[in-house]
């Protein structure tokens, strides 16, 4: 195969269309846009949204005011009132010496709520002539004192923060408590040094010349009487 015996596929490649050739061309005249109109002008520009002036769907259509709370509970509740008169019908078990235990299971089966995946809020309508032991979600502050207030128990259900162990498996000790430390003595500061010496006066200031005039002190007499055996036995050795 050579360079020259190369084509593309059949089909991919096809030639443009001339339009506005004349009639034989089979695109003259009108060059395939129609007789007249909006789009049989030069510079026609519409926006595929466009519905010829009418009102666009997005007006149309009813918009969804607010906004969703993503942080929102929804809870299944139920009066303490509605407690009270299913027990009083019979549709909640009672001895009448021992507590009602309302949870979400007996609330279901006596008809008082309808999901019980949901969490479970006790509202405080109504009035309780019995003991209960509820257990609940959520409690509102009116549910809790009427509960109380008949010598029932409002009791919240607690979800455990932490994986707790296996049926038969013992919890692990905890790690004892590291001592704390006692905590570190400030550093001393250094006490500051003497004052430092006098500092030679730099070349060419007007202090350094009035040092330079100043006369040389005389030699300690001790040192000169150091000096003077030294230069006798000298004086000695060359005479020898």
């Amino acid at each position: 195969m050579k360079t020259h015996d190369l084509h593309p596929a059949p089909g991919s490649v096809t030639r443009k269309t001339r339009v506005g050739r004349g009639i034989a061309a089979g695109k003259g005249k009108t060059a395939g846009r129609g007789t007249k109109g909006q789009r049989s002008r030069a510079g026609a520009s519409i926006p595929a949204w466009f519905e010829g002036g009418q009102t666009p769907l997005h007006i149309r259509i009813p918009k969804l005011r607010g906004f969703k709370n993503i942080n929102d509970v929804q809870y299944e509740v139920v009066n303490v009132g509605a407690i009270s008169a299913a027990i009083e019908a019979g549709k909640l078990e009672s001895d009448g010496k021992a507590p009602v235990t309302v949870n979400t299971d007996t609330l279901k089966q006596a008809g008082l709520v309808r999901r019980d995946r949901l969490p479970l809020k006790v509202l405080g309508m109504g009035e309780v002539s019995v003991k209960l032991f509820v257990l609940a979600d959520a409690f509102t502050k009116s549910a809790r004192e009427k509960i109380e207030a008949a010598g029932g128990t409002a009791q919240v259900i607690e979800i455990p923060s932490e994986s707790l162990p296996a049926l038969g498996v013992e919890a692990p000790e905890a790690a004892p408590a590291k001592p704390a430390r006692a905590p570190k003595a400030p550093k001393a500061k250094p006490e500051p040094d003497a004052e430092p010496a006098d500092e030679a006066p730099a070349a060419g200031t007007p202090a350094a010349e009035a040092a330079a005039e100043e006369p040389v002190a005389d030699v300690e007499p001790e040192a000169a009487e150091a000096e003077a055996p030294a230069d006798e036995a000298d004086a000695t050795a060359d005479n020898g």
